[in-house]
């Protein structure tokens, strides 16, 4: 017998709880579109189109003068199929005459026809062909585009509201580009063909050509109000379908496997996903009535005018102002027209559809402009002497307290630093400082006299080697992951010299490719290597550098003893060749230190030796005590 007590939950257990909220406040808070008139809405079309231009333009421009033309070509090919349609019609409807010679007298008409039905046809192949050779490129420059503004901006800029969103609404707009020169190809093909069309509908009678024109225009306005609508819903979800993607992305990630399952988290995750989608969801199903409201009232409308359209071409025909050769070909281009025209309506939407992400995208790429990397040409020397701080300040991004408060520092070359203090002292934010991922608010961080505010910072991070405390598992092959793609030497040995200092070699050797192997497990041929080997192997990123300024950033907090030893007696090692700061909690390691520094509140309260600090009394003491007493 099952005990059901086992089974299901108390009846006091509290229910698991929603997932929270996303608010937007100021700029991020507001639709972009939520104000904006009929009007303005359609004049995003013409600038969409040129903006689709210019970008097809620099992507293929063989490819955009072959569509142009091909365009063209399908327009004047449509004008001549309904010229000379008229012209077939009269001997065909005649009552004089044979039938055989009815048909023989339009033969030559039907002819002219049907060569251009077949040019037409072969031009929209070739516009498809140059749309398949523009889209690939188009698509991979927008993608492009979008992760190398992401990699140029600030590092402060991940922590400003609404970043993440703006970025998340920008690969909206990168998936859009895929159809985006297909929309406006077609649109541009219909907005040619309906004009030809309706020049040889207006040549057989005026009154029919702004009688089209009402049967179409209010499936025109239906579908831009709907597109609007539709992107309402998208604004409105972008924050939780941007959480919905990070959250997934942790659920079902292996790496994660292990925490989510044996922690119990699996019903819970499936629960926080449900209600997440259920909440895109709702949004979605409330604008289904207006949608419904919107496509009801146009295509009411539009019948009645096309039933208008229709019953004036009757009575033009019926009351002899139109003879029926004339009223027969006006049936086709009135169809033709037709056709067209809501061609141009549905590609005129679906383009004013794409504007609006493409809208997200630019915007998204003009912020990232703005907040990228600007900090002047000077050149930072391959060997480094002296890092002076000078009364340095910075605060994250909506914090009111500093998390690096008026802070001071002065490290030469050959010095080894450690930086310790409890979680939030700053220890993290001042290695960022150091090294310029970060740039003061207030004061400066100069590098042999050049300050890194002004300074390249490409040649900074040449002279930087970095162990971060959270560092990336590249997918990458082992040497890559150790090169960083930088090497060094055509041959393994700079590589196998780093492997070496940390004690890889043998791990590495075993790997079924050695150095080729790709390090990642989720892929077909792939292996992994454990968090220790791990944290080995970004050590030896940062030894093969051979940097100028070396930042190890809890280097040995998944190494067993031997490891640990054998990382912190290269460290001694290599030291005088470069400015080598250890950021650790494990304070006997600093023993290999020069000078420790103790942070508290983002300012340095003591600092001094090991022997000093031991017997000063103060927080490095207290914080060796406690990790003894443990």
């Amino acid at each position: 017998m099952n005990d059901s007590s086992t089974s299901e939950p108390h009846s006091d257990t509290p229910a698991p709880p929603p997932p929270a909220l996303p608010t937007f406040e100021g700029k991020w808070a507001r639709n972009p579109l939520g104000e904006a008139s009929f009007r303005h809405m359609c004049s995003r079309l013409p600038s969409v189109l040129r903006q689709t231009a210019r970008m097809a333009w620099a992507t293929d421009r063989r490819a955009v003068a072959l569509m142009l033309a091909c365009q063209l070509l399908t327009g004047a090919c449509a004008a001549v199929v309904l010229a000379f349609t008229a012209t077939a019609m009269r001997p065909i409807v005649a009552t004089a005459g044979s039938v055989p010679d009815r048909l023989h007298a339009a033969l030559p008409a039907l002819v002219v026809i049907a060569v251009a039905a077949a040019l037409g046809k072969i031009s929209s192949a070739l516009s498809s062909y140059a749309d398949g050779r523009i889209t690939p490129g188009l698509s991979t420059s927008a993608d492009t585009a979008l992760v190398g503004a992401v990699c140029r901006v600030e590092a402060s800029a991940y922590g400003e509201d609404g970043f993440s969103d703006r970025q998340e609404a920008a690969e909206v707009g990168v998936s859009r580009t895929t159809m985006m020169v297909q929309d406006a190809q077609r649109f541009m093909a219909a907005v040619i063909r309906m004009v030809a069309a309706s020049g040889v509908l207006a040549t057989l009678h005026l009154l029919m050509l702004p009688l089209l024109l009402l049967a179409v225009l209010p499936a025109g306005v239906g579908a831009i109000l709907s597109a609007r609508v539709d992107y309402e819903t998208h604004y409105a979800n972008v924050g939780d379908r941007n959480v919905r993607g990070m959250m997934r992305w942790w659920a079902t990630t292996s790496k994660y496997g292990d925490e989510v399952r044996a922690n119990g988290m699996t019903g819970y995750l499936m629960f926080w996903y449900q209600s997440l989608s259920e909440r895109i969801d709702a949004r979605t199903l409330t604008m289904a009535p207006r949608m419904l409201r919107i496509v009801l009232a146009t295509s009411a409308l539009g019948g009645i005018f096309l039933l208008g359209t229709w019953g004036t071409l009757a009575w033009l025909a019926w009351t002899g102002r139109v003879d029926l050769a004339i009223a027969a070909t006006a049936v086709v281009a009135v169809r033709t027209s037709l056709a067209e025209l809501s061609q141009l309506v549905t590609y005129g939407a679906a383009m004013f559809h794409t504007s609006l992400y493409l809208a997200d995208m630019r915007a998204f790429l003009d912020l990232a402009d703005r907040k990228a990397a600007r900090r002047g040409q000077a050149a930072i020397g391959t060997r480094v002497e002296e890092i002076r701080l000078d009364e340095v300040v910075y605060a994250y991004p909506g914090k009111d307290t500093p998390a690096v408060d008026h802070l001071s520092l002065t490290l030469r070359r050959g010095e080894i630093l450690a930086i310790v203090g409890e979680n939030g002292s700053g220890k993290s934010t001042l290695t960022r400082l150091i090294t310029g991922i970060l740039l003061p608010d207030k004061g400066h961080v100069i590098w042999d006299g050049t300050d890194l505010a002004h300074a390249d910072a490409a040649t900074v991070w040449a002279n930087t080697g970095l162990v971060p405390q959270i560092f990336a598992q590249w997918p990458l092959r082992a040497r890559e992951n150790v090169t960083l793609g930088q090497p060094r030497t055509h041959d393994d040995a700079a590589v196998w010299e780093a492997v070496d200092a940390v004690g890889m070699r043998e791990a590495l050797e075993e790997l079924p490719q050695g150095l080729d192997t790709l390090l990642a497990r989720e892929l077909w041929g792939g292996s992994d290597l454990s968090g220790g080997q791990w944290q080995r192997l970004v050590c030896s990123r940062a030894l093969y550098r051979k940097p100028s300024l070396l930042v190890l950033d809890e280097p040995t907090s998944q190494m067993d003893a031997r490891g640990e030893h054998g990382i912190f007696e290269e460290i001694k090692k290599i030291a005088a060749d470069r400015v080598t700061i250890v950021v650790t909690h494990q304070l006997e390691n600093t023993k290999v230190a020069d000078r420790i520094i103790v942070m508290e509140q983002g300012r340095i309260t003591e600092q001094g030796r090991y022997d000093e600090l031991v017997h000063a009394g103060g927080l490095f003491a207290e914080l060796l005590a406690l990790a003894k007493d443990r």
